[in-house]
């Protein structure tokens, strides 16, 4: 054991990422791993008392939409100071290669961004590995990519070239390391794949350990049918599931998840690696677009999305019109004299690119799912940092240790820090992230368990939360950084 460290984290309660309760005591990092932990007689280079903090895992965001902001905004910083340390990216089928359609999907989220060129998911983690951003990035490959490239936006299934060409691109991405696969099946185009489609591309990853992760096709009415087509994939390609942010959307599949639970419990009896994830808010948010290619002609009928009602669809970005952010669709079907998908389509003739919150959950769903065993924590942020982005961007984890732990109990903090590293540690499989332990990469986050907590409201969301002290990235001071880290080394 070495005399000195490089940075000794002194009289902490460590909460370990793997649940178990938390210890009184010091950590020490060299390089970018984990040295010590209990006490440590030696000293540090640098050292930090943290007598009255409790020191984490850095957390896992599992669900980003983070792909190309870690390219344009590389400081990162409504993640890191929000104590997030590693960004799965490439969820709802929206991937990072191939280059042309990518670069399409991601004027969605970066309408003024100037992306530079890359060849393939290789060509994309070369890129982000020879220009780090200041937190670790794992990918998925996207479905709804592939298929823009493959395919445009046909509504038909692939001939047998196409699903070879498809094919290829899962197969290119998971030798470059990707996760797994995704889709999005509310999303053009992906909207338009059978499910013997996803199946057969999903198998490329039977043998690799990837996972397939799904924006599902409903979650409003239709969603036990959507979790157990989700089931049914992961079972015919016997591959992982991860379901997508987790929810009973629109006021009349209210409750819904005891049900899609149940089927999730039933799947992890037969043997099948099942789980979920979850944003910790009552709004979800999407592009404008997706609302209205999934928003039936009848206003009052239901949808992928659940019965939305205009009043709670609430413009958060725009291009050209701000004044129009933070008013609901409603003041629109109000101003124009027009349905409610009329309104919507008035706006996107004016703003394509526009985001919306949309207020369609419930809070006992939410607490429900929340506190089921299959779940852990992603935010879904969209990295739209004009406008108003829905608040998880900058608050999801703070909120689930300050409101849902702390104040609502419902479970305890090492359970909280559990689904939010190690746990999807394990589930996404990244070596050495997620626990503290001797020899682990040393991400992580010291925060006061008494006050941390989200600040950011609908309103006014871009805040960093309260309580987050310090952050650590490879054992890199980096709560502040502005500059790229060293090789993430996440894959």
């Amino acid at each position: 054991m070495p005399d000195s460290h490089d940075v000794v984290l002194r009289g902490a309660q460590i909460y370990d990422g793997t649940g178990a309760p938390p210890m009184h005591g010091d950590l020490a990092i060299d390089g970018d791993r984990i040295a010590a932990i209990g006490s440590v007689s030696g000293t540090g280079r640098s050292e930090l008392d943290a007598e009255t903090l409790a020191l984490a895992p850095g957390f896992i965001d599992v669900h980003t939409h983070d792909d190309f902001a870690a390219i344009l905004h590389p400081d990162m910083a409504f993640k890191l100071l929000g104590g997030v340390t590693t960004c799965v990216v490439g969820n709802c089928g929206m991937g990072a290669a191939p280059h042309a359609a990518a670069s399409a999907m991601a004027r969605a989220f970066h309408p003024n961004g100037r992306l530079p060129e890359w060849r393939g998911y290789a060509g994309y983690l070369e890129l982000l590995d020879a220009n780090p951003p200041s937190v670790n990035i794992g990918a998925l490959v996207g479905h709804g990519t592939a298929r823009l490239s493959v395919m445009g936006n046909e509504a038909r299934d692939p001939d047998a070239n196409e699903l070879e060409e498809l094919k290829a691109i899962v197969a290119e991405g998971l030798e470059a390391g990707a996760l797994g696969f995704s889709t999005g099946l509310v999303y053009e185009p992906s909207r338009h794949a059978g499910t013997d489609e996803i199946v057969e591309l999903a198998s490329a990853m039977a043998d690799s350990g990837g996972l397939y992760a799904t924006h599902m096709r409903d979650e409003g009415r239709h969603l036990l049918r959507s979790v157990s087509e989700a089931i049914e994939i992961g079972e015919r390609a016997s591959v992982p599931v991860q379901i997508s942010h987790h929810k009973a959307a629109g006021r009349d599949s209210w409750g819904k998840v005891a049900e899609s639970l149940r089927l999730i419990e039933a799947a992890q009896a037969r043997g099948l690696d099942v789980h979920a994830d979850q944003y910790p808010y009552t709004a979800g948010s999407t592009i404008l677009a997706a609302v209205v290619q999934n928003w039936p002609e009848d206003d009052a009928a239901d949808s992928g999305l659940g019965k939305v009602e205009p009043k709670d669809v609430v413009i958060a970005s725009t291009k050209e019109h701000s004044e129009w952010e933070g008013r609901s669709l409603a003041d629109f079907v109000s101003e124009f004299g027009v349905s409610a998908k009329q309104a919507a389509a008035r706006i996107l003739a004016e703003e394509p690119l526009a985001t919306v919150v949309m207020h369609t959950m419930c809070e006992d769903d939410v607490q429900t799912v929340m506190r089921h065993p299959s779940t852990m924590i992603g935010s879904d942020g969209i990295p739209s940092l004009e406008g108003r982005p829905h608040p998880r961007l900058y608050g999801t984890f703070a909120r689930v240790l300050g409101r849902y732990s702390r104040e609502l109990g419902l479970f305890s903090l090492e359970q909280a820090v559990w689904r939010m590293t190690g746990f999807p540690s394990r589930k996404f499989r990244l070596r050495d992230r997620g626990v503290l332990r001797v020899g682990a990469l040393a991400d992580m986050v010291l925060f006061d368990p008494a006050t941390v907590i989200d600040v950011g409201s609908y309103e006014d969301p871009k805040h960093p939360p309260a309580g987050i002290a310090h952050v650590f990235v490879n054992g890199r001071h980096a709560l502040l950084c502005v500059v790229p880290l060293a090789r993430r080394g996440s894959r």
